[in-house]
């Protein structure tokens, strides 16, 4: 069973997060975990963070000489900006007075839309910065740094995960399912929203500078597809078990965050099921899982039927709202005075759909990999890819014919 913990705050120290139940023997490129850091700071439409930050995790048990020992991972990632939020997060009177946040006040106005009035209900603080710090996406960094483990397990048995942004506002593609794995896994990394269509991401792109024209926040979707992935990983037998329930909550704890779909998603619901359920027939299908030896024309499923994969590309979809943080904020009120008084005003994004993304690749790739473990899981990786290449040849042989 794969489990993480994460332990820090946006203006914090460092995040550290600790990792428990990945393999012995698994290869940890440490570079690639590097690079998906990155990945997540990227992206049309972010904020002014992204130049004082270079995320980058620091190994500090469970790895040894490039190979995990199948003890507790952690894994530290500093954050650069503490320095000059030393005085607003700990009162520490030696800051500077010109240093960034030296000045700040405590935060009374929640802003509408954040877990800022929620969490000072839920806690009774009197400072919402408390709250805020905490709930912030800042985060996910060490979800991005657990995930790129994930991913380089669930390399072991050639699954790949990539994603792409579907749709920003109103300007969407017209099919995502009609993008290919390899079309996605094809688009240039410096692209500014990661869409696999040049023309609808100029579009893109211009719904995002007339946001932030008007001080005002852009949500979107993004897709994330799985790959290669063996069949059987999840279960229709416990409610609790199914994959596509463990999917969705992974994605929908992601910050901002407000749906997800499977394949089709909401469509399914507005066609007859003869246009919905895909097609069982004989012969290869070049698209999905070798061990199996039937075509399934399309994928309506998105890889998953009854809670379990079935060898088709896995394909989820998460719904993104606009940040809450607004430059030209909603009215709220001042807790302190109880008078209404505009919201209060954060760094924060414009757009962070492309950076969602590669948080939900992330979280995605931890759900497969705990449910690989569960399927085929052992003390070593050795073992582990020894157990799925005998239920592959297993599975293969079932559909043999003389």
């Amino acid at each position: 069973m794969l489990r993480f913990l994460t332990a820090g705050e946006s203006h914090g120290k460092a995040l550290v997060t600790i990792i428990e139940g990945v393999p012995a023997g698994l290869a940890i490129d440490i570079d690639a975990l590097t690079s998906d850091l990155r990945r997540r700071q990227t992206g049309y439409g972010r904020g002014r963070r992204m130049l004082i930050e270079s995320d980058r995790a620091e190994p500090l048990s469970g790895i040894r000489h490039g190979l995990t020992t199948g003890g507790p991972i952690a894994l530290l990632i500093p954050n650069k900006d503490w320095e000059n939020w030393q005085r607003t997060m700990y009162s520490q009177p030696e800051m500077p007075s010109d240093a960034v946040g030296a000045d700040r006040s405590p935060v009374t106005r929640p802003r509408p839309g954040h877990a800022d009035l929620a969490g000072f209900v839920k806690y009774g603080h009197e400072d919402m910065r408390n709250v805020l710090e905490r709930a912030s996406a800042r985060e996910t960094a060490a979800r991005v740094a657990v995930g790129a483990i994930a991913r380089q397990l669930l390399r072991s048995v050639h699954a790949e995960i990539v994603s792409h942004v579907v749709r920003i506002g109103s300007a969407a593609l017209a099919d995502p399912l009609a993008i290919t794995f390899d079309q996605v896994r094809a688009i240039d990394p410096d692209a500014p929203l990661h869409c696999a269509d040049a023309a609808v991401e100029q579009l893109m792109i211009a719904q995002i500078d007339k946001a932030r024209e008007a001080g005002d926040t852009m949500g979107g979707t993004f897709e994330v597809i799985v790959h290669g992935l063996p069949p059987g990983l999840g279960s229709y037998v416990h409610w609790d078990r199914k994959l596509d329930g463990r999917l969705a909550q992974a994605l929908m704890s992601i910050q901002a965050i407000k749906a997800v779909g499977i394949g089709r998603g909401p469509a399914v619901a507005e066609a007859p099921g003869s246009r919905v359920h895909d097609e069982i027939l004989p012969g290869p299908d070049a698209t999905g899982e070798a061990s199996i030896p039937l075509a399934r024309p399309t994928n309506n499923a998105g890889g998953l039927e009854g809670g379990v994969t079935n060898g088709q590309d896995l394909r989820v979809t998460a719904y993104m709202k606009p940040i809450s943080t607004l430059m030209k904020p909603l009215r709220s009120v001042d807790l302190t005075t109880m008078e209404v008084s505009p919201a209060a005003i954060e760094r924060s994004d414009v757009c962070a759909v492309p950076a969602a993304a590669v948080v939900g690749e992330a979280m995605v790739a931890i759900v497969l990999a705990d449910a690989l473990l569960e399927k085929f899981g052992s003390d070593s990786i050795e073992e582990i890819v020894a157990n799925w290449k005998a239920f592959k040849a297993r599975t293969a042989a079932r559909f043999e014919r003389a």
